[in-house]
């Protein structure tokens, strides 16, 4: 057990992470270690960042949270600390339950877990209330060149089956200044990448500034576009990148900023979950699948080139064997680049829980799920062979034993494609965090090769 080490265990979404980096940076000034996702805990602390969103996630988090446990019983852990969206919904229970967790703190008192632990000897601060560094400052546990970066908290949309609402709270956009001074801070730190995060990235800025129209009517003002474009003019930065938004009063200003700003990635990353208006409105999504599909083609004409990722979901009560076979040929009409998808798990406290009954057997959800990404595979193999013989700006992200593995603006980190290079033969030395033209030479369905593009 080293003692002024406190090791940090993040589950689930880059959200989470990013909370998770702002209590260590805390914790660090006030003469703390802290230690992320160690291989080994050591530390004499460990905190727990949870996930609650769906069964698996919250399975994983108590699994973790038992696991911690059995070695404070054991004697190699002082003390416990669970944070994050399972104890922000569950701490009541929690606590009940497990009681040999030291202290619990949800999404919006966990700042308070650094005030809970003393100031170590050696600091420049006499006590946490003195804690120095800005709100937006973190320890960055992505690699340098990378970061996430946090817009806003919660959500408004309340769809039938997404507990996010209940665990997050209405939508909260923070303002514009304090993110792009966090985008210089993380300049500053050698960033080069930043990936924009949200519940609902469409939303923000709705509750900062409402405007009026010429009849006096209330009407709804995105500030997304604005944020984007000045962003995108900050001096370092290489790459941004847009995740989570929603399709219903998509910001379409937000088109013509990607466009126009060669470091805005051509990358969205937009949940639609299915495509029938019969599942759309189970699913309270307040859009139809001609809306939907306007909305598509009106990113790719406007953003030509653009990789779009989606989200899908199949066995959601009321899902047909006619809505399931509409969707699996939507998704071969939309080829979408990148598509993930999930089995519906049925969460308390939703409109889907309180209101209909969860009666597709699991083994047809988990059948349709597997038909589903079949069809993506073969597509996003398609697609990828395409990629064959063009030349692409690659940044690498690290070395694994002879090869380097780096991603293109279509590729978010850990989640989506990456373009492997070979040292064997070459002289070429890469460098981590740096950019290179590639020439892909061949390609997989999930992964490209290449090779350092020459001048002729």
């Amino acid at each position: 057990m080293r003692k002024g080490e406190i090791d940090f265990i993040t589950l689930g979404c880059s959200k989470n992470l990013v909370d998770a980096e702002r209590v260590m940076r805390q914790l660090e000034a006030a003469g703390w270690k802290c230690v992320h996702d160690p291989a080994e805990p050591k530390g004499e602390i460990c905190v727990i960042n949870t996930c609650g969103f769906i069964g698996d996630a919250k399975e994983e988090s108590i699994n973790m949270i038992l696991q911690m446990a059995e070695r404070k019983k054991k004697g190699k852990l002082r003390k416990l600390i669970v944070m994050g969206c399972l104890s922000e919904r569950y701490r009541a229970e929690l606590e009940a339950e497990l009681p040999e967790v030291d202290a619990y703190y949800g999404k919006f008192d966990f700042e308070n877990l650094t005030l809970s632990l003393p100031t170590r000897e050696g600091t420049n601060n006499t006590s946490n209330d003195a804690i120095c560094c800005k709100s937006y400052e973190r320890h960055l546990t992505t690699p340098k060149h990378y970061a996430y970066l946090k817009i806003s908290e919660g959500c408004n949309r309340m769809c039938s089956y997404c507990a996010i609402p209940l665990i997050t709270g209405r939508h909260t956009s923070r303002p514009k200044e304090e993110i792009l001074d966090e985008v210089r801070w993380l300049v500053s730190q050698g960033v080069k990448e930043v990936n924009v995060i949200a519940q609902d990235l469409s939303s923000y800025g709705l509750d900062l500034n409402k405007g009026q129209s010429d009849e006096g009517q209330r009407t709804k003002v995105h500030l997304l576009p604005e944020l984007i474009d000045e962003m995108a003019q900050i001096e370092g930065v290489e790459w941004i990148r847009l995740h989570y938004a929603y399709p219903t009063d998509f910001p379409q200003d937000l088109l013509d900023v990607m466009f126009k700003h060669n470091n805005v990635c051509k990358y969205l990353d937009i949940a639609l979950q299915h495509c029938t208006d019969h599942m759309l409105g189970l699913m309270r999504r307040h859009i139809t699948r001609a809306e939907q599909d306007a909305l598509i083609r009106t990113i790719r004409e406007k953003v030509p080139g653009i990789c779009i990722r989606t989200t899908l979901m199949v066995g959601h009560p009321g899902e047909t064997e006619e809505d399931f076979e509409e969707l699996k040929e939507w998704v071969r009409e939309m080829r979408f680049d990148r598509m993930g998808a999930f089995a519906y798990s049925d969460e308390e406290g939703t409109y889907a829980n309180k209101h209909y009954k969860d009666d597709i057997p699991q083994e047809v959800k988990e059948a349709r799920l597997a038909e589903l990404m079949a069809i993506q595979q073969e597509i996003s193999g398609e697609l990828m062979q395409a990629k064959t013989g063009t030349t692409e700006r690659v940044i690498i992200d690290r070395k694994e034993g002879d090869y380097y593995i780096g991603r293109t603006q279509y590729d978010s980190p850990e989640v989506d494609c990456e373009v492997i290079l070979s040292t064997k033969g070459q002289s070429t030395k890469y460098k981590v965090g740096e950019f290179y033209d590639v020439k892909i030479t061949r390609a997989e369905e999930f992964d490209l090769y290449g090779e350092l593009k020459t001048e002729n």
